[in-house]
């Protein structure tokens, strides 16, 4: 996909811990002919190490790179680098760029950036969160999610999870830590990927908000959801729920219900994917957010399961299952009316 079905640009976030080896992925997919019309935000460019591939210098903070691929480092807010880039763009001092990679410092939380092209009127007009990709370092990742919330939430909010250095690491380490992150994030693929191993650049091409595309990714996370219909507790807090139900939801109710839990406890919400067996509705109705940010419900044209059927997963901090799931039966049981504010949600 190159434009979403809105005409905006997909926005593409990299990201994974400090030493991960995002910035080596990166530097790989760059020269897939799929990613020659990519803009490409950093944070620090002197982290990047693309000095060799430099062609032609455009201005102070930007760079064309041999594959066509403008490079960027953000040295404002996020909102303005976005604007701008997309400003020059615009008035033809860019290349026709069709999609933007955000490669994040190691320490970061890429949930913000979500939060910042929804918010704001003129990116959300623009551009489109595509996918969330991380990378985990398999040497030593499971060490890293020990000690580092931030890698835990990297991991907990990704579209796709990529195992690095898996050259370097013993195979039963590597089971282990994809055993781990299943249970962490279970609709999320995960990928490993050694430094001989074909880089595809569907991991940056293939976004969540082409139509083309979804039916694919949706098959995906039902897959993922159906190994994880149970509640797990892990990393201190953060945990994945997976809510089936057969019968149609009434949407008036899953909506409030939804609203509730967004608003309450967004920030605590790192993930909600689901598709949506909605009562009047023939077709399968996908939800996909993360945290405060709700892409808008897209129904697909067929149910790509065997049957009309509701799977909902989320993956919270500090939040408890049980209650979450207790909330979700109340406001979709057969009950004559909402139930107080009380006991909706959980505190």
């Amino acid at each position: 996909m190159t434009d979403t079905a809105a005409g905006r640009l997909p926005v593409v976030v990299l990201t994974g811990f400090l030493g991960s080896g995002k910035t080596s992925l990166l530097r790989r997919l760059l020269r897939a002919p799929e990613l020659a019309d990519a803009a490409v935000l950093i944070n620090e460019f002197g982290e990047v190490g693309l000095d060799h591939w430099l062609l032609e210098r455009l201005d102070g903070d930007t760079v064309l790179l041999p594959s066509g691929c403008v490079c960027c480092t953000i040295r404002s807010d996020l909102r303005d680098a976005l604007l701008d880039l997309h400003e020059r763009r615009a008035r033809g001092l860019l290349p026709p760029f069709r999609r933007i990679v955000i490669e994040t410092t190691g320490l970061a939380d890429p949930a913000p950036i979500a939060q910042t092209i929804h918010a704001d009127p003129r990116l959300r007009y623009h551009l489109a969160l595509g996918n969330i990709v991380t990378v985990v370092d398999a040497v030593n990742g499971a060490d890293t999610l020990d000690r580092f919330e931030a890698a835990v939430h990297q991991a907990a909010v990704a579209d796709r999870l990529v195992l690095s250095k898996t050259d370097l690491a013993e195979a039963p380490a590597v089971a282990a830590l994809e055993r781990r992150l299943a249970v962490l994030n279970p609709t999320a693929p995960r990928l490993r990927l050694g430094p001989d191993d074909p880089v595809p650049a569907s991991l940056l091409t293939e976004d969540l908000l082409d139509p083309a595309a979804r039916a694919a990714s949706v098959a995906r996370w039902l897959d993922a959801g159906h190994a994880h219909e149970h509640d797990h507790e892990h990393h201190g807090g953060v945990r994945s729920l997976a809510i089936v139900r057969e019968a149609p939801l009434d949407w008036a109710r899953f909506a409030v219900w939804f609203s509730m839990l967004l608003n309450r406890h967004g920030r605590n919400l790192l993930r909600a994917k689901g598709i949506l067996h909605v009562e009047g509705v023939p077709t399968p109705v996908v939800v996909h957010g993360v945290q405060h940010v709700l892409h808008p419900p897209v129904h697909l044209a067929a149910w790509p399961g065997d049957r009309p059927m509701t799977r909902l997963v989320l993956i919270a901090r500090d939040l408890d299952p049980a209650q979450l799931r207790r909330s979700f039966e109340a406001f979709m049981g057969a009950v004559p009316a909402l139930p107080s504010t009380g006991t909706a949600l959980p505190a």
